[in-house]
């Protein structure tokens, strides 16, 4: 028996699954609602038994054995949240899991409400990301078109008149020498009044 044999030195290295970035944001961000889930399902619990105490004055609490997890999301909910969970991009994906528990803080829902939440922080995480695309195809479109005015406007700068260095005879001119005004040569023509 050879040492190759004991060590797998021959054995062909084994492969990560090749899942895209799309998948894997899926299942992060579906990872979290579940745990969150679990989470408000525990509080609930302690409410309830805290409540139980108070009413009754008595704490059978350690009697009780609860069920791992009895709530569960509907298949054509978590089919939505899924989809939902697909428009989100990679880097938002951070962004999305910290409002998620910031929400889950300061309202501390019921557990049927964690899956309302989370569909609310995954909807206004898309508008983010749509808005964001929009403004990027308005600096896309300035900035093409800023390229091409300022190729207009550097050929219209070659081609302006500079209005105090001119060689053309205006009147005002004439008038402050005090001399007759020549005929008029001009691009107008000149009109008189025949009697």
């Amino acid at each position: 028996m050879s040492l190759a044999s004991w060590f797998g030195w021959n054995e062909p290295p084994t492969r990560f699954s090749q899942r895209t970035p799309t998948e894997m944001v899926v299942e992060t961000l579906m990872m979290e609602l579940n745990w969150q889930t679990k989470q408000a399902e525990k509080q609930q619990r302690e409410r309830e038994n805290e409540y139980r105490k108070i009413k009754t004055g008595v704490d059978y609490g350690w009697l009780v054995s609860y069920p791992k997890q009895s709530y569960d999301i509907s298949p054509g909910e978590r089919l939505q949240l899924e989809d939902m969970c697909t428009k989100i991009h990679p880097s938002y994906c951070g962004a999305a899991i910290l409002r998620f528990r910031q929400l889950i803080t300061e309202y501390e829902p019921e557990v049927q409400e964690v899956s309302r939440l989370f569909r609310s922080v995954l909807q206004e995480a898309a508008e983010k990301i749509k808005e964001e695309e929009e403004a990027k195809k308005l600096a896309r479109q300035w900035n093409t078109k800023n390229k091409s005015s300022l190729s207009l406007a550097t050929f219209k700068s070659r081609s302006r008149i500079s209005p105090f260095i001119s060689d053309i005879k205006t009147i005002s001119e004439d008038v402050e020498r005090g001399t007759q005004p020549t005929r008029r040569i001009w691009s107008m023509p000149e009109f008189r009044n025949v009697k």
